[in-house]
Formats: C-alpha cells, sequence, structure tokens
C-alpha cells in the first residue's frame, strides 16, 4: 500500500539536498545519507562508496565561494520497495556559474536515488545522475553578479 506521508518525506529529503547542495551547508547535507552512502555523479565519472568520500568530492568541487550553482530536482517518481525501502527518479536542471575559471555550465540529467528508512526518517541510502547534456561556455562579459556568499548573505 502506498504511503503517501512516506512519498511526501522523500521528496522533502531530495529537496533539501538540493537547497543544502546550493547553499553549501555540507555538514547539514551529509546528515541527509547514511554512511553507507554510494554516489555515481556526471555519468559515473565520479563514484564513491561511502558517505565520507562523497562529501569530501563535494566540499573539494563545490565549496569555493566563486562557484554558484542552481539544481533543480522536478517531476519525482517514487516507487515503495517496501515500508522501509524506496526509490526515486527526479529530472535535475542545474546551472554552475564558476568565476574562477569565467564559464557557466548549464545541464539536464536525471538522478536515480534509493532511500532508507531508519527509525522512522528517511535517508539518501545513494545517489547519482546521468546527463542528457552539459552545455559549458565562456561566461563572457559579465555586466552585473551579485554574490550572496561573498555579500555574507549565507555562510558556507
Amino acid at each position: 500500500m502506498i504511503n503517501n506521508n512516506d512519498i511526501e518525506a522523500i521528496k522533502q529529503l531530495k529537496y533539501r539536498y538540493f537547497r543544502l547542495l546550493d547553499l553549501k551547508r555540507f555538514d547539514e547535507l551529509e546528515q541527509l545519507m547514511l554512511p553507507e552512502c554510494t554516489s555515481d555523479l556526471r555519468d559515473g565519472r565520479h563514484c564513491h562508496d561511502n558517505r565520507d568520500s562523497l562529501m569530501a568530492f563535494l566540499r573539494e568541487s563545490m565549496g569555493r565561494h566563486d562557484l554558484l550553482s542552481m539544481h533543480n530536482g522536478h517531476h519525482p517518481e517514487i516507487e515503495m520497495i517496501d515500508d522501509h525501502e524506496a526509490r526515486g527518479t527526479w529530472n535535475m536542471h542545474d546551472i554552475v556559474i564558476d568565476r574562477q575559471h569565467d564559464i557557466r555550465l548549464e545541464g539536464n540529467g536525471f538522478y536515480e536515488d534509493r532511500y532508507r528508512k531508519v527509525n522512522g526518517e528517511w535517508f539518501i541510502v545513494h545517489t547519482g545522475y546521468k546527463s542528457t547534456f552539459e552545455l559549458v561556455q565562456p561566461l563572457g562579459k559579465v555586466l552585473e553578479l551579485y554574490n550572496g556568499f561573498d555579500a555574507g548573505t549565507f555562510d558556507a
């Protein structure tokens, strides 16, 4: 039987994942995953066999203040395997602005996640995505770019 409360909790979990990633709040992001969480990012280019390895990668690759990102997850398809296991597919759209290298990346892909419920709370036990496209362009002349991290609006 489908439990809509569980499906909503899984959606909220993934929404928090995207928000915390973009805000560079890695300590909080880490708490959304079980220690045994695996990952397969960018079509297998970045695979990790535990949460510590994944978080080290995210902190290194996404932690700079001059790297700004926007990740949106859309159209979730949540499949309940049983009362404590679920799978999810998400359409993902991202934009990354890298001021250090003056590039802009825009992409689309599909996340394939697995979730586990422990003590009444859902966690990510696997996350990964495959890209349908990634477009990397020179940033070009920027007329104005507000950086909330540099402005002190967000702590990272």
